[in-house]
């Protein structure tokens, strides 16, 4: 894992979305396909009133030029908070180095990374 990200405390933001997350695992359980989690998690974010962009792109820099490719996260929370769904049954470094760079990419400094795949949710934040 890259060096330069952290783990830190929590915070209120990341607390509330992984508690938004838990109410969907637990009412679906695991074994849907990714869209379905992304969609339920949308219903939970606006009941539980969290502020969330769905699907922002993410502009890549390079040499101080945007490319035409981008990345694009599941959800923004609160304007500042990456988050990336995941359904499978185990999360790799692959997925983790995806999250790390979605954060390069946008600018944010917070990330969470949630996985509806196993019988219990996976989350892990990042702070880079």
């Amino acid at each position: 894992m890259d060096n330069r990200v952290q783990m830190k405390e929590k915070d209120p933001q990341s607390y509330a979305v992984i508690g938004a997350a838990m109410a969907v695992h637990g009412a679906l359980g695991c074994g849907f396909l990714e869209v379905v989690y992304q969609e339920a998690l949308e219903m939970e974010l606006k009941h539980c009133a969290i502020p969330y962009v769905r699907e922002l792109e993410l502009p890549i820099q390079y040499r101080g030029q945007t490319l035409k490719a981008f990345y694009r996260a599941d959800f923004l929370c609160y304007g500042e908070l990456v988050v990336e769904l995941k359904a499978l049954s185990q999360i790799t470094g692959a997925e983790e180095a995806q999250v790390i760079n979605y954060l390069k990419a946008s600018g944010h400094s917070r990330a969470l990374l949630l996985n509806f795949g196993s019988t219990s949710l996976y989350h892990r934040r990042f702070v880079l």
